[in-house]
């Protein structure tokens, strides 16, 4: 039998208990020990998925989209994917030490991230994700 190279080994062990009578001095003992234990070693064939088939266009998150004027402003592209724009908000927020330096998880807005987060100007980190929600078109 072929074995391919996503198959699985699984181990059993399998018991096989034959009673055995142990000839002692005393009639009335009597032991059961195992007397064959077998080792047995199967084949079961892994699901193998489907082997790449070019490059997958991205979704979700990935996808690009186009951005407000306002986004755009900021990262300087028409469109962009969600996870790149957050990358450009934190190199932003890096490059002009905009967090508190007291609590880091609060961003201090300069003007250009006012126009993208309602004009506030303290933002929660855990905020930022849902602010930038409405300048993707």
């Amino acid at each position: 039998m072929a074995v391919s190279s996503s198959a699985i080994f699984s181990t059993f062990i399998s018991p096989q208990t034959v009673p055995f009578s142990a000839k002692s001095s005393s009639s009335s003992v009597r032991l059961i020990l195992p007397t064959n234990v077998r080792t047995l070693r199967t084949v079961t064939q892994a699901t193998a998925s489907k082997p790449a088939t070019g490059t997958r266009q991205p979704r979700g998150i990935m996808k690009p989209r186009r951005v407000s004027p306002e986004m755009q402003a900021l990262v300087g592209v028409p469109e962009i994917s969600r996870t790149q724009a957050l990358k450009q908000i934190w190199a932003h927020i890096k490059e002009h030490n905009l967090q508190d330096p007291e609590n880091k998880k609060i961003i201090v807005c300069d003007e250009k991230l006012k126009k993208i987060f309602k004009g506030k100007d303290r933002v929660g980190f855990l905020e930022i994700a849902g602010l930038i929600s409405p300048h993707f078109l």
